[in-house]
């Protein structure tokens, strides 16, 4: 059961990160909206419908959070960017990931929606000075220091942490060539 809800295992940033590791974590991030859409493009209304593993979110629900959660990501990238160490606002999921919108709504509108984030969120990423990369924000519900440098490690893992959720259910369910 842990393989399936951690298929690429658990998030883990290195105290040290270097501009190699930077670099990589950006070019996932950049890269995530066409390979999900390459991956999804061909699933019936049924199999989007399908929980990636028992109790899990649906593949529909999994491709709208990532656009809810990346959203929430950027918006915190500005905070930080623009505030002295703000406290970011937490939100809560698995209630978002219940809305009818997220249960329901077509994926080419988060698909759409996630490519052009990641287009706009990756320009800033890209563009940000060593002290940018250091300035943190404080996360309420651990009360976690994270800095933005980190967090572009966190969110690199996510792309691929969820991608990977979607691939092996298509892999088990034989729904991929």
């Amino acid at each position: 059961m842990e393989h399936l809800k951690y298929p690429i295992g658990q998030v883990d940033i290195p105290d040290n990160i270097t501009s190699k590791e930077l670099s990589k974590w950006i070019e996932d991030i950049e890269s995530f909206p066409s390979k999900l859409e390459f991956l999804v493009k061909n699933l019936t209304q049924e199999q989007l419908d399908t929980p990636y593993r028992d109790g899990g979110w649906t593949v529909r629900q999994t491709i709208h959070h990532c656009g809810d959660s990346h959203v929430n990501s950027y918006i915190r990238f500005k905070w930080t960017l623009t505030e002295e160490t703000p406290t970011i606002k937490a939100y809560f999921e698995d209630r978002w990931a219940l809305l009818f919108d997220t249960e329901e709504a077509p994926i080419e509108l988060s698909l759409q929606f996630i490519k052009a984030l990641h287009a706009k969120w990756v320009y800033l990423l890209k563009g940000l000075s060593e002290e940018d990369l250091n300035k943190s924000f404080v996360h309420p519900e651990s009360g976690a220091t994270v800095s933005l440098k980190e967090n572009i490690g966190i969110y690199a893992w996510h792309c691929k942490h969820h991608f990977a959720h979607i691939q092996n259910l298509l892999i088990r369910n034989n729904w991929i060539l």
